[in-house]
């Protein structure tokens, strides 16, 4: 009986049910979540060598003018501070709108790159100082375990799988390169422009590809590192709604409260309809509340008994109508008007009761 009940606690213990929507948020809040870095790598270059794939020639004319400017202009200006100034203010204005377009790309694909993967999402948890981070024992953990081992052979398969794209397209364009010797200094850069946006491209699909494969690997390990155990989904569960008991307390003092309520309107009523052993129906009828007569205590059983009691102690007619006091215990409820099929009997037992009471 010891090991079953060892081997309940342990199944108990173990973390195989999939999180829930409080855990999910609280990862979040926490700067958890399933994310690949070489998504965004990946989408940065590719936006990168597009544009400059597409805009190359206007890159080429900025760096064509800078160029012109230096050797024309800025190398026969005498070097006095006054100089120095205006020919580095043309310099880095020159660089803005030369490096402004490619670094506005690169922003805007890192933006839309980890949008689809995590969506909007704000915290500073990882940027709070955590000492087991310098740790140097954890950190020795930390570098020879499974997770390092798995990141080390995914870093030399991006390696080599980019590395292999890469040979491949500058393979083909080989007979080129080998002729760059017997050409014209512009022809040169052309050539190894484009073959540098080729490989450039070709790489970032490569990375790309890897990526994908790698933010499902993360996804996955994501999900593992936030899955709960039984237990911890009824400790949720609890903290969540409350502990049972306290709720049933919580119930039961709110029960004694109504029904403290309902028992100090009995001596309002004006009258009382009994079955006469089982129910018991305090009825009260004020035109400025309500245009019908109004229930405002009910009870069955030892409760009928009290409302019967505290109405004998506060001379309030007592009316015995079998019939009537079940059918208004089951459709009347406390505060609410009685059903417009119980008027007709009502009012006579209302007219009966002014009659005793002197009202007419």
């Amino acid at each position: 009986m010891t090991w079953i009940k060892l081997d309940l606690q342990y199944f108990a213990g173990e973390k195989t049910e999939k999180a829930t929507p409080k855990k999910r948020e609280d990862a979040k809040k926490k700067g958890q979540t399933a994310k690949s870095q070489d998504v965004s790598t990946a989408v940065i270059m590719l936006a990168v060598f597009s544009f400059l794939l597409f805009g190359s020639s206007l890159i080429g004319k900025s760096v064509y003018r800078l160029f012109t400017h230096s050797f024309e202009k800025y190398m026969l200006m005498d070097l006095t501070e006054e100089n120095v100034k205006v020919i580095m203010m043309q310099v880095m204005k020159e660089l803005a709108i030369l490096l402004g377009p490619i670094m506005l790309i690169a922003l805007i694909a890192g933006l839309v790159a980890n949008y689809v993967q995590v969506g909007v999402m704000f915290t500073t948890e990882p940027l709070t100082p955590k000492l087991e981070k310098i740790d140097p024992i954890k950190g020795f953990k930390r570098i020879f375990s499974m997770r390092a081992i798995v990141e080390l052979l995914k870093s030399v398969l991006k390696i080599s799988f980019v590395g292999i794209v890469t040979f491949v397209v500058l393979w083909l364009r080989i007979d080129e390169v080998l002729g760059l010797s017997y050409k014209s200094i512009g022809d040169i850069l052309k050539t190894m422009g484009s073959l540098a946006i080729q490989m450039g491209i070709a790489a970032s699909i490569a990375l790309l590809f890897l990526s994908i494969l790698d933010y499902l690997y993360q996804k996955y390990d994501f999900e593992k590192s936030i899955r709960m155990s039984k237990q911890d989904i009824k400790d949720e569960h609890k903290n969540t709604e409350g502990d049972p008991m306290i709720k049933s307390r919580i119930k039961q003092r709110q029960r004694e409260m109504a029904m403290r309520r309902m028992m100090q309107e009995v001596p309002d009523a004006d009258v009382v309809i009994t079955n006469p052993t089982h129910f018991a129906i305090a009825l009260k009828y004020d035109e400025n509340k309500m245009d019908a007569p109004f229930v405002v205590a009910k009870g069955v059983d030892f409760m009928a008994q009290k409302i019967k009691l505290i109405a004998k102690e506060n001379e309030v007619v007592t009316v015995e109508n079998r019939p009537l006091a079940r059918a208004l215990y089951d459709q009347a409820e406390i505060g609410q008007v009685v059903p417009e099929e119980f008027f007709k009997a009502i009012a006579e037992i209302l007219a009966y009761v002014y009659r005793i009471r002197n009202k007419i």
